[in-house]
């Protein structure tokens, strides 16, 4: 084995990887090791930082300090830590949700050219959740008012946000009990500041479960409200065959490829791509089209409602750069290395920024807002194919493979007859022994793609379907995982369901704020059974997790009742109070708990036992692991 193939699992990684090291342009990887050893008190979440009596830091083994200038001591400092890495992933989530209720606003007020009501089915639907009444009103009243009462959920003082009563009964109620129950969107994470600053909550305990609650409020607030409002204006996805991995790219075409998470960017630059002025344009340029391509969540926004290709996940950006082929790459926000810039600069690779919360040394910032998107994105497409003609080597190391994306929870019942009936009693028949969600990002500390392919394939080889979204679903995409012939890697019950159904062993459920689509599908089965999410053979996996929006995800999962395991430990190791009660008192307070494992042979095996745990509380038979 190579040191390149001890850094990705994929074909397309490794050779980039290659290629990058011979043209002596650094990667992700090379500044990971430079980095060593990284900071075993950060690691542990034993530093402070939070005022300028310090920075202070605690001494796990008792030789030094064992308490900040303040007097915090571990389990104070590691529960603060914690709690503001969900605070800071639930605004940056939430935060998209406002970006896309903006432009419904804008929509219904006829400011917002270019952009329309795609779906006004679930726009009626929503709005109805929200008590907004449709008959014999049109579509901008409705969005209107729906946009007004969607921000109210954001900032106005409220018992409870609108979207938290999708969850079951039972759930409602234990968050009722605990005083998590979330109130406001901005007012959690807002209130979890205030609780973390010097002097304020310095109950661990307190702190963790002000935690959940700011969870809460974006796993059924603000990803919620941007998912819903995604599928009101672009569309609610349904199953579009569509290619993955850098093969994508395409040596004859200009080659485009959008970055980051907002479809409210992405959605004007594939208007503008399909464009018959710009394409007649390149072909002047001795190109034969322009070739429109994503990586990471606003690449899986355009995979799933259009069938764009996908060149990679977040530790392929800077490899499908070094291709040589992408003539443009346009950002918006979230998961972008401030590197990306350096590595376009050894190539030919126009880099810009689009969104005024985002800006990047290196790039080009052309700001998009929804009066002038439209008009922006004819502008930067048209620079991409400008710079068409400055292109140097071009290597484009692989293949493109298929896949299908789009399985929204709308495409999953109708591919069940219109209920989740037919789930339940292959459940219930044992064909399929539970569902899991895998998750989250990549991780250099991770071999590339490792954890969500071997955990995926040990899952479903075991009877268990599984749901994927954001950097994962396209791991899953580039194994092969996504097609229908993949339920040859299936145990014979998924195989046989899948078969019967004509769809995939792994479901792509879409970008990373669409983890709520596996929440509202887990409370659809659980109303359907009479029961609680925390009583389903369900289980969660981030395993390559890096970021502080992943935190918040698995917080309002556990929150929810689902089972999670993570791949990289977060910073909690510092207080086994916290370990404690994260890893096992959780289970008493809300019926889950989390679990840590590196190794995705080891936490398929957890998974698994959970799921069959839970088979057997609900009286169904169980396998013996």
């Amino acid at each position: 084995m190579t040191h390149h193939d001890k850094k990705s699992i994929t074909k397309d990684g490794q050779l980039l990887i290659r290629k990058m090291e011979t043209d002596q342009v650094e990667t992700v990887w090379d500044r990971h090791e430079a980095q060593q050893p990284q900071c075993g008190f950060c690691e542990m979440g034993l530093s402070c930082r939070i005022c300028v009596m310090g920075p202070c830091r605690i001494d796990p083994f008792g030789e030094g300090p064992s308490q900040g200038v303040c007097g915090a001591d571990g389990d104070i400092i590691v529960a603060r830590n914690l709690c503001r890495m969900i605070a800071a992933g639930a605004a940056a989530h939430s935060d998209h949700g406002r970006d896309l209720v903006e432009v419904l606003e804008g929509v219904a007020e006829n400011r917002a050219p270019g952009y329309e009501i795609r779906d006004q089915e679930k726009l009626g639907k929503v709005a109805a959740e929200y008590g907004i009444s449709t008959e014999g009103r049109n579509t901008a009243e409705i969005a209107t008012e729906l946009a007004g009462a969607m921000k109210e959920d954001f900032g106005t003082a409220k018992k409870e946000i609108a979207l938290a009563s999708r969850a079951p009964e039972k759930r409602q109620d234990l968050w009722r009990r605990l005083n998590i129950m979330p109130r406001g969107i901005d007012r959690e994470t807002s209130e979890a500041m205030h609780r973390t600053h010097m002097g304020v909550d310095n109950d661990w305990q307190s702190l963790l479960l002000h935690g959940l609650r700011n969870a809460l409020s974006d796993g059924w607030g603000g990803s919620m409200i941007a998912t819903e409002v995604s599928d009101i204006l672009f569309g609610t996805p349904k199953p579009t065959p569509a290619k993955v991995n850098a093969g994508v790219l395409k040596e004859d075409h200009v080659n485009v490829v959008v970055h980051g998470h907002n479809p409210v960017v992405s959605e004007m630059v594939l208007a503008a791509c399909n464009d018959p002025g710009i394409i007649k344009m390149a072909e002047t340029k001795g190109a034969k089209g322009i070739n429109l391509c994503g990586v990471c969540c606003t690449g899986n926004e355009l995979f799933m409602r259009h069938g764009i290709p996908m060149a990679g996940n977040h530790l392929m950006t800077e490899l499908i750069i070094a291709t040589g082929a992408v003539d443009m790459m346009i950002v918006d926000y979230q998961c972008i290395m401030p590197a990306l810039s350096k590595v376009a600069a050894c190539y030919h690779t126009k880099m810009i920024s689009t969104s005024d919360k985002a800006r990047f040394a290196g790039m080009e910032h052309v700001e998009f807002h929804p009066d002038n998107a439209r008009e922006k994105a004819y502008e930067v497409v048209k620079g991409a194919v400008e710079n068409f003609s400055n292109r140097g080597e071009v290597y484009i190391p692989v293949e493109p493979i298929d896949s299908v994306g789009g399985f929204s929870v709308e495409a999953v019942i109708g591919a069940l007859g219109g209920s989740p009936e037919p789930l339940l009693d292959a459940i219930k028949a044992g064909k399929i022994r539970g569902a899991a969600g895998i998750v989250g990002c990549n991780n250099p500390k991770i071999k590339h793609d490792y954890g969500h392919v071997t955990l995926t394939k040990r899952l479903i080889e075991n009877d268990v379907l599984v749901v994927d979204t954001g950097c994962a679903a396209i791991a899953n995409a580039k194994a092969g995982f996504k097609i229908s012939g993949a339920i040859s890697h299936a145990g014979p019950g998924l195989k046989e369901v899948c078969g019967s159904l004509g769809i995939p062993p792994v479901l792509h459920f879409g970008s990373c704020v669409d983890n709520v689509r596996i929440l509202v599908l887990a409370a659809a089965l659980a109303n359907a059974l009479g029961t609680d999410i925390s009583d389903l053979p369900l289980a969660g996996a981030a395993p390559e997790w890096y970021s502080e929006k992943a935190v918040s995800i698995g917080a309002y999962a556990v929150a929810s009742g689902i089972y999670t395991v993570l791949g990289p430990m977060p910073p909690i190791a510092g207080s086994m109070n916290v370990v404690e009660l994260l890893t096992k008192g959780l289970e008493d307070v809300v019926g889950a708990a989390f679990a840590v494992e590196p190794d995705p042979e080891k936490a398929a095996v957890l998974m698994r036992r959970r799921i069959e745990e839970k088979r057997r509380g609900l009286g169904l038979d169980a396998a013996d692991l």
